[in-house]
């Protein structure tokens, strides 16, 4: 078994997220990139994270949940894509184009990583 880092990048998903008034009326898009550690078995495609899996876990937690910050958004990922067959550690970066356009720059980000205890 080895393990590899795994990277799943443009993940996009539309959601109701944001701490300022109408962010939640109007779901903005959300870009989720995620930097993984995979333990791989063999030469297999069943040997390694399941990539659908994955996309599908991001999605479904940005399509259908609801977070305040950005920041507790990429926790909520981390830890999901965690759980995963596969995967020892995800960090999670989710960018918000477009999110502080008034302030004269093209987006905010936030990352967060988890590990496996070994638990």
């Amino acid at each position: 078994m080895t393990t590899t880092r795994l990277f799943l990048s443009g993940i996009r998903a539309s959601g109701r997220h944001g701490a300022r008034p109408g962010e939640k009326a109007d779901p903005p898009e959300f870009v989720v990139d995620l930097d993984l550690d995979v333990d791989v078995h063999a030469d297999a495609i069943d040997a390694t994270a399941d990539y659908r899996e994955i996309t599908d876990a991001v999605r479904g937690i940005i399509e259908r949940g609801s977070f305040d910050l950005i920041e507790t958004m990429a926790e909520a990922l981390a830890s999901e894509v965690l759980r995963l067959d596969h995967v020892t550690r995800a960090t999670a970066v989710i960018h918000k184009p477009n999110a502080a356009t008034r302030l004269g720059i093209d987006g905010v980000a936030a990352a967060f990583t988890v590990e496996d205890d070994g638990g």
